[in-house]
């Protein structure tokens, strides 16, 4: 992943700052086995996993082992409120689009809701991570396949035309901040041809109210290397902030109205 950011600069592994504070070397050690404990309840749960309750549960117990804390707004990421006259026929799932910091991403959003994450394949292949996101209920994308993509958004319509809602990152990989680089317009197509509403998501990380990057997970950098910094973070919090749902048949204008929203909004800092 070497993207180029909104302003033009490179969006690498040295944007990222070490946790500060920092965990006790004890603390630490206790954060990896609550860890190890929640994954093996995950991997015991089988199938069940999928199960939202379930989903919800473990997500909570994977953050609360690592010492995360979530803050989230009123709204649910699903959206449940008047429904457009002009849509007809079965009420349609949402489509939930969120800026991509982190693979802490998916833990803290099936945190607040738990909702089908469509995913890059590379994911589904990664140790133990893979086989909790296939047990989820996951589906996965090829990003890079040209040609599997018009495939993959009649899926993700007849997905949403079901009634269940999808969790996708737009700008396709992980950015240190939250402008990042353009959404792609592939999945809002999705939403244009069942007639979903798009709901837009600011995700943001902070220790103790100041902005951080501990979370980010970038370029070529390990998962492992990765986990080990947030797990060192002490008093990380995840902000997830649901804005006003969109409606559209234009995928251009949906993406580019999606990205502006995520971009300029955030919950006020607790100091």
């Amino acid at each position: 992943m070497s993207p180029a950011g909104a302003t033009g600069a490179l969006c690498t592994p040295a944007c990222v700052t070490g946790p500060v504070p920092r965990v006790p070397r004890a603390e630490l050690v206790r954060r990896y086995a609550a860890l190890a404990y929640e994954i093996g309840l995950g991997v015991a749960q089988g199938e069940r996993l999928a199960e939202p309750h379930a989903l919800r549960v473990r997500a909570r117990g994977i953050l609360g082992a690592l010492g995360v804390r979530v803050e989230e707004g009123p709204e649910r990421l699903t959206v449940n409120g008047p429904w457009p006259s002009t849509v007809n026929g079965p009420r349609p799932g949402t489509l939930i689009v969120a800026n991509h910091i982190s693979w802490l991403d998916v833990v803290s959003l099936l945190a607040v809701e738990p909702v089908t994450v469509l995913a890059k394949r590379e994911v589904g292949q990664w140790p133990v991570i893979g086989a909790l996101a296939r047990r989820a209920g996951s589906q996965f994308i090829d990003r890079d396949g040209l040609r599997q993509l018009p495939h993959a958004v009649a899926d993700l319509a007849s997905t949403l035309r079901s009634g269940r809602s999808v969790l996708v990152f737009p700008q396709a990989t992980t950015w240190c901040s939250v402008p990042g680089g353009r959404f792609r317009r592939a999945t809002f197509q999705a939403a244009a041809d069942a007639g979903a509403p798009v709901r837009p998501v600011t995700i943001r990380y902070y220790q103790h109210g100041t902005r951080s990057t501990a979370a980010a997970f970038l370029g070529d950098e390990t998962f492992g290397a990765s986990l080990h910094r947030v797990a060192r973070a002490r008093g990380l919090t995840v902000r997830v902030t649901a804005h006003a749902p969109l409606h559209g048949s234009d995928r251009r204008e949906l993406a580019a109205e999606a990205q502006a929203v995520v971009g300029a909004h955030e919950m006020p800092a607790h100091v």
